[in-house]
């Protein structure tokens, strides 16, 4: 076994940090207060490959592996979680599904602008009475002469308003309940309506958007096979709980970083408070913990790299990393004290985008569930008929 990364991934860390330093964390606490989105920093991280990191060159991406990937992700997380998250879902929701899943012409025509970052990718599953139940989703999608009337509503949408390209799920066979009748289809941003704006407790560097849709399109937006929409949705989710898992590793990481910093200077009863054990315990644990998630996070991305089933050890990640992570920001706070709960250190920050991680791209609940079904070897009707 080599825990050792590659001279390639070494240097593409080496650059998103750099990034992430130069350009993003100088600016997050601004941007999380002003709740902006920093559109103006999305070409650059494109310029240096960040927006493509493991789409092949033929493509326009940086042709790098998986695993340099979640590299980015960590890094950039650990700046700003907001940006993390508009990244992960740009590359892992949008385009490697579109890489994995589209025809030869689908994969030319939208995999470069993504790629480039000439355009941003939302991905549009949620709806108002369909979160964790995705297959209840009730957007539809008409077949007409020469295509599809696509019409409803989604929530919770990441990056909507700033997007170029969507990809949208909708029922295409409104006789058939649940998963098989659902398909997959690319959309525009003219196809799309923004109905509205969530306020949030964090990532306020990310935009979350309701919207609506109601557009005629032509057949070649349909992706994959009709009416197997449901399993790329559930094949994308699978890889992005690896992205959501490197981007609560990155914040936790953060909140480790300041907190250690400041044990080692804030003195007290006469003497540094990380030479008094509770600080050290508290400190030892949070390094413990990191380096177990990084792990998991690490080899659930190697086993996706090697085109290795990986929905355990993605589910197994996500859990353990984002729980971890609003842990240990917490714990941050408690080490900072009375600094720690006021905006003068971002480990209130780091706290309140950590809790999200456990809920989105699939809550901890779900992903004990899908342990569990992999486990016990359970169907997922049968598992759920038990709980």
């Amino acid at each position: 076994m080599d825990f050792q990364l590659t001279p390639d991934q070494r240097e593409i860390q080496a650059l998103a940090r750099d990034i992430a330093k130069a350009e993003i964390e100088p600016h997050a606490a601004q941007w999380d207060r002003e709740h902006t989105f920093p559109r103006d920093l999305y070409p650059k991280l494109a310029e240096l490959g960040l927006m493509g990191v493991c789409i092949p060159e033929e493509y326009g991406g940086a042709g790098a592996d998986f695993l340099s990937y979640i590299l980015v992700l960590e890094e950039i997380s650990r700046a700003d979680a907001g940006v993390g998250v508009t990244v992960a879902v740009h590359t892992s929701a949008v385009t490697l599904p579109i890489l994995t899943f589209g025809s030869d012409e689908q994969r030319a025509r939208f995999v470069p602008p993504l790629a480039r970052g000439d355009a941003i990718g939302a991905f549009a599953l949620t709806e108002p009475e369909s979160g964790s139940d995705a297959a209840s989703l009730r957007t539809r999608a008409d077949a007409t002469g020469d295509g599809w009337q696509i019409s409803g509503t989604k929530q919770f949408i990441s990056t909507a308003e700033h997007a170029g390209t969507f990809l949208l799920f909708a029922r295409t066979d409104q006789d058939t309940p649940g998963a098989r009748g659902v398909s997959a289809f690319i959309l525009d941003a003219e196809h799309i309506r923004v109905t509205g704006r969530e306020e949030k407790l964090g990532l306020n560097s990310s935009v979350t958007n309701s919207i609506a849709v109601d557009a005629a399109v032509e057949r070649d937006r349909l992706l994959h096979e009709e009416g197997r929409g449901f399993h790329v949705a559930m094949a994308t989710l699978d890889g992005g709980r690896i992205g959501i898992a490197a981007q609560a590793l990155g914040i936790a990481q953060a909140a480790y970083d300041v907190a250690r910093a400041y044990a080692l200077e804030r003195r007290q009863f006469g003497k540094r408070i990380g030479e008094f054990e509770a600080v050290q315990w508290k400190l030892a644990d949070m390094s413990t913990e990191l380096d177990a998630a990084r792990l998991l996070v690490y080899r659930a991305a190697w086993l996706k790299q090697q085109g290795e089933p990986h929905t355990e050890a993605g589910a197994k990640a996500k859990v353990f990393a984002s729980e971890m992570a609003r842990r240990h920001s917490g714990e941050a706070i408690q080490i900072l004290g009375g600094y720690g709960y006021t905006t003068e250190f971002p480990v209130e920050r780091y706290y309140r985008d950590a809790r999200v991680t456990e809920i989105y791209e699939g809550t901890s609940e779900i992903q004990r569930l899908v342990i569990a079904r992999t486990i016990l070897g359970l169907s997922e009707r049968s598992l759920a008929s038990a709980s």
